[in-house]
């Protein structure tokens, strides 16, 4: 009766949003402050003061035809001021016509792989990632492949991404900081895979795309560089949400930015631009396109996810917890002390804890823990991390 492809497909559903339901059971049978919920990336904290100034001039102005309809690309001047941003960035000329505004970076991602893939074509992801690559693959007709990264560094593993390109690879998603692992890709590993894409480029005679998904770039801690992906490849699309960077999930705002190297790139952006209509979206939200070009250069304090990192990471590798210090985003990847990490999670929410398994992110024998949320009710889940790791006898 239905597509029978989605109702199959509803069986494997995120266990991310699934355990975010879980939680809500929990908060109504033990009370809110007992529960302890690192499940969903949803920031908690208030978007920066300069947003919410941009915010309120907008929807009190008077100005007409704020919230008409615009090109399917976006607001002109607002293209402009997104482009001349990244070419500061990155070095690389840009202009309006390099820049698509978008429905946040899902939006974006999904107009990107459809705009290059033929049907068959294959995309290499690192794992682990954020499991909804796959379906955005799936939906652009292409087939995902998975390479593992290095093992404990979580560093992009090149020589296994080179093995795994065929003639029929056409990209690579890139994400860094990463979900989930909060890991920075180094320098050194990025420009030792552009050399190996330029190797098989050659070989196949083929151009192989880097999508680099971008919300965490500028959540970094420590003063860790994050290099900009659009210097360092020629075929580089960048995908950018301002969902983490600005505490705007809800808003569904983003950019995708072609490199203006990238051969015939103004077909490339018209097939984008088509696709952000006939795909549905039609246009980013006109009001938040404007908020967001008057703060490009703003984003949240990181003070807030670092000290939260802080806590939670020096407390439960002091309880006997293996994990990856993260330079970035605001998720720590703990090592499961069993090999199910399925039901490592369902342990842990014997103690009130809610954190997603590893296989949720191609990644088995791991968990995923969101550090986004009040400072408070982190220090407040300690000793539950503590009963935690007694249950398993790491102290």
């Amino acid at each position: 009766m239905f597509n029978q492809k989605i109702v199959a497909s509803l069986a494997k559903s995120s266990m991310i949003r699934a355990m975010f339901e879980a939680g809500a059971k929990l908060k109504a049978q033990y009370g809110e402050e007992n529960v302890f919920d690192f499940s969903l990336g949803n920031p908690e904290i208030e978007p920066p003061v300069p947003v919410q100034e941009s915010l309120k001039k907008y929807v009190n102005s008077a100005t007409p035809g704020l919230h008409y309809y615009m090109s399917n690309a976006g607001f002109e001047d607002v293209r402009e001021k997104v482009a001349a941003h990244l070419q500061k960035k990155s070095g690389v000329p840009l202009t309006k016509d390099h820049i698509l505004m978008v429905c946040g970076a899902a939006a974006g991602m999904n107009i990107a792989l459809k705009a290059l893939l033929n049907p068959g074509e294959e995309v290499i992801v690192l794992a682990p990632f954020f499991v909804e690559y796959l379906s955005y693959i799936e939906n652009a007709d292409g087939k995902p492949v998975i390479v593992k990264t290095a093992k404990d560094t979580f560093q992009i593993d090149v020589e296994a991404v080179k093995n795994s390109i065929t003639p029929k690879t056409k990209a690579i998603i890139l994400n860094s900081p990463n979900n989930p692992t909060g890991v920075v890709y180094s320098r050194e590993s990025l420009e030792n895979l552009r050399t190996a894409l330029e190797e098989k480029e050659k070989e196949f005679g083929t151009s192989i795309f880097v999508l680099s998904d971008e919300p965490y770039v500028s959540i970094v801690y420590d003063g860790v560089e994050v290099p900009n992906m659009m210097s360092v490849f020629k075929n580089c699309v960048i995908i950018y949400s301002f969902s983490k960077s600005h505490a705007l999930p809800g808003e569904r705002i983003g950019y995708v930015a072609a490199s203006s190297r990238i051969d015939d790139v103004g077909t490339l952006m018209g097939a984008m631009i088509t696709l952000n209509r006939t795909l549905g979206f039609v246009n980013a939200p006109a009001l938040f396109q404007r908020v967001v070009a008057e703060n490009l250069d703003v984003a949240v304090d990181t003070a807030f996810y670092q000290e939260n990192r802080d806590i939670l990471y020096n407390h439960i590798t002091s309880v006997g917890f293996e994990c990856v210090k993260p330079s970035g985003a605001f998720y720590l990847w703990l090592k499961s002390p069993i090999e199910d990490d399925v039901a490592f999670c369902q342990t842990a929410q014997k103690y009130n804890l809610l954190i997603v398994p590893g296989s949720g992110f191609g990644c088995p024998g791991y968990a995923r823990i969101a550090y986004c949320y009040s400072t408070e009710m982190i220090k407040r889940s300690l000793k539950a991390f503590t009963s935690l790791a007694k249950e398993y006898g790491l102290i």
